[in-house]
């Protein structure tokens, strides 16, 4: 899109001035523009985690690639595992407009320095859980990644835009595996309920950060800390929710949708309240956040000893591609020396 007369004006000021400015006129932020070192870092974290999470999050529905119940469920499951392939390399090609590596970045992870989504660490015991990962953690990163396409760093919102648009399709995907099973056998609903069982709080809990206020159920101290980071991510437009907010919107989902499935939220709290004009659930409480957190500790490590095996393997494929790519470039240099004698 063409840039307006006072976007051009505002890009052309002082660096600070002109950031402030862009955000204030609710413009996006592009690699060329000079930005604050903090909005660097916190957009740089973000990308970074959010392109880890897709890549490990591979794994728990990749494990069942060779024990999919049929040629149809085998070939939507490969291509879903595919696409978060896909958005891993739109993430790290956004991260690397900051000026960073997609090398590093992986080292960072592969060596424990960068997080990714903990909702991961947790095992898909059964079938359904390839139903209620798609159908929860998708769901969640559905309502996390909407407002992201509207975020202020550019290459960042425009990667979102083609990551939602098959995040949304995934969750279509989860209901339509656990909607077969709950209409199956009794022993296939059971199946699917248990799934639900165990996905249902890493879903919750996990896919939306810490909770940033006291009504999200931190106590006074905790809120005010992840409201400070909270509020600055907000400020410089790179979030638009506060992380309860988003988790509230999820359990809103959810609800009617897992009546429809004939399937019970692990929550005996959940219930409409009127007045507030959403459902009431238990608060996550950082107590809780932080032993979620731990339960997945083993499978942690699984997962990246995973992750650091695969890159290994690869790395011929990598040296290939580069060889090919510095052959390219010699004969293009060579032929431009040879037009040009």
């Amino acid at each position: 899109m063409p840039e307006t007369r006072e976007v051009r004006k505002t890009r052309e000021g002082c660096p600070e001035e002109r950031f402030e400015a862009l955000l204030a006129a609710g413009e996006q932020i592009e690699p060329g523009d000079r930005m604050p070192d903090g909005y660097r870092r916190m957009v740089l974290r973000q990308i970074a985690q959010h392109a880890h999470s897709e890549i490990i999050g591979m794994q728990p529905e990749g494990a069942w690639l060779t024990r999919a119940p049929s040629l149809h469920r085998k070939a939507s499951l490969l291509a879903k595992v595919q696409d978060e392939a896909g958005h891993g390399l739109y993430l790290y090609a956004a991260a690397e407009t900051l000026g960073v590596d997609r090398a590093e970045l992986l080292d960072a992870l592969h060596r424990g320095h960068q997080r990714y989504a903990a909702t991961f660490n947790h095992p898909a015991l059964t079938w359904a859980d390839t139903g209620a990962i798609a159908w929860l953690t998708d769901g969640a990163a559905v309502v996390n990644q909407v407002p992201l396409c509207q975020t202020s760093y550019g290459p960042y919102a425009r990667a979102m835009r083609r990551v939602c648009q098959e995040e949304a399709f995934h969750v279509r995907q989860g209901y339509d595996v656990l909607w077969s099973l709950c209409r199956g056998t009794p022993e296939q609903k059971r199946m699917a309920q248990d799934a639900v069982d165990r996905w249902w709080l890493p879903a919750v809990a996990l896919m939306f950060g810490p909770p940033d206020t006291v009504a999200g159920g931190a106590d006074a101290r905790t809120a005010a800390m992840g409201t400070s980071v909270t509020r600055r991510s907000m400020a410089w437009g790179i979030k638009r929710h506060t992380n309860d907010e988003l988790r509230q919107r999820f359990v809103d989902n959810c609800v009617p949708q897992a009546e429809r499935l004939g399937v019970t939220l692990p929550d005996p709290a959940i219930r409409w309240n009127e007045e507030r004009g959403h459902y009431d659930f238990t608060p996550v409480d950082w107590q809780q956040f932080r032993d979620v957190l731990g339960d997945g500790s083993a499978c942690a490590r699984q997962r990246l000893a995973h992750r650091v095996a695969a890159h290994a393997a690869g790395a011929w494929v990598r040296e290939a591609v580069d060889a090919y790519a510095a052959r390219q470039a010699e004969h293009g240099e060579r032929a431009e020396h040879g037009e040009a004698a």
